[in-house]
């Protein structure tokens, strides 16, 4: 029988952490640019900071409601009919950068709804399987019911286009179903229904395959596709053991993209060097590791479920975002959980990571 205990405080501590170095590193990556367009430095750091608290807030809230307060079929069906409407409602918004990817209120408030769609789809899928664990075999009368509501996110956010954040949530299906125990053979499949699909997305769009092209030749556009990604390796280079110093980096003043979002990592290994950038992903690490145990000592399967979806979530993006940093992956506009400017993705994480903490409570 699960005892009430603490949560997990090295789960709190190391999420703080990160939202610390999150607003230090977007106040470097950023105030510069913030001056230049806006007239004050701190015009990101601000917004962030705001998020930041009004996530913590939130995140303390949740830690202290029960997990099985989300397995209501009312709730359920209300967050998805709710995510659902915004996914689509994006698309009645003026665009930016050629993507509808913000529904926007004003020049100070903007929300990403495939931020919300996240931790949506880790609910859906801990509530539907939660009880159908010995029937996963049924495809006719299970399985394809549980991908319905995952392809019609990902069809939505890739239609953005946010081939990355569809990737994610792809991702996160893969690992909540494997959790739950569905034979190799279906997750087999449905790779092979994928992957055309995947190819024609990467390959048959034309900047998409600029792109394809500059991840397997990286000097065959330098001043087009390949321009993020060069200024980002040279940032990252720059950086050597011991990095340039807080505030003191380079490649953050109008050569590289996002250095405040997508491509901050690259500013912390400047700035921070090796040795921060190792780090940082020390803590990501950990992150994973404390979650994870929280899936694994909880024996109730619904919460076990929540429990690992968030985490995988969290720690897939990070691994995402790294890894394009690094070249490792083509571009994709991937955020830092936790760590990159984006005010909704920081609090839908912080909210998250509440929930993940009140299922550490409870251990068998």
């Amino acid at each position: 029988m699960a005892k009430l205990v603490g949560v997990d405080k090295w789960l709190f501590f190391i999420t703080m952490v990160l939202v610390v170095v999150g607003l230090a590193m977007v106040f470097s990556a950023s105030a510069i640019m913030a001056q230049e367009r806006y007239h004050s430095p701190y015009t990101f750091v601000g917004k962030q900071a705001a998020w930041a608290f009004a996530g913590i807030l939130a995140l303390l809230a949740l830690m202290h409601i029960d997990v099985n307060f989300y397995k209501s079929t009312r709730f359920i069906y209300t967050v998805l009919a709710i995510t659902t409407f915004l996914l689509v409602l994006v698309f009645f918004f003026p665009g930016s950068h050629n993507t509808h990817r913000w529904i926007r209120f004003g020049d100070f408030f903007t929300l990403q709804p495939s931020e919300l769609a996240k931790p949506a789809l880790v609910l859906f899928l801990a509530w539907y399987l939660h009880t159908r664990l010995d029937r996963l075999r049924d495809w006719k009368h299970v399985l394809w019911r549980a991908a319905v509501v995952p392809v019609v996110f990902i069809g939505l956010v890739e239609r953005e286009p946010d081939l990355g954040t569809a990737l994610v949530l792809g991702g996160v299906t893969v690992m909540v179903l494997f959790l739950a125990g569905i034979e190799l053979k279906y997750l087999a499949g449905g790779f092979a229904v994928a992957l055309p699909v995947l190819a024609m997305k990467l390959f048959w769009v034309s900047w998409r395959a600029k792109r394809m092209m500059v991840f397997f030749n990286p000097d065959s556009d330098l001043q087009g596709a390949g321009f993020h990604i060069n200024q980002s390796l040279i940032a990252v280079a720059t950086g050597g053991i011991g990095g340039t110093g807080y505030m003191e980096g380079v490649q953050k003043l109008f050569f590289l993209p996002e250095a405040h979002t997508d491509f901050i990592f690259a500013n912390i290994a400047e700035e921070w060097g090796l040795i921060g950038a190792v780090s940082l992903l020390l803590l990501f690490a950990l992150f994973g590791a404390f979650g994870l145990r929280a899936a694994y000592r909880s024996k109730e399967p619904f919460a076990r479920l929540v429990a690992f979806g968030i985490t995988t979530t969290i720690v897939l993006q990070a691994f995402f975002n790294i890894s394009v940093v690094l070249a490792l992956l083509p571009t994709k506009g991937i955020p830092l959980p936790l760590i990159s400017s984006g005010g909704t993705s920081l609090f839908c994480t912080l909210a998250s990571i509440g929930v993940l903490l009140n299922i550490t409570k409870k251990v068998d």
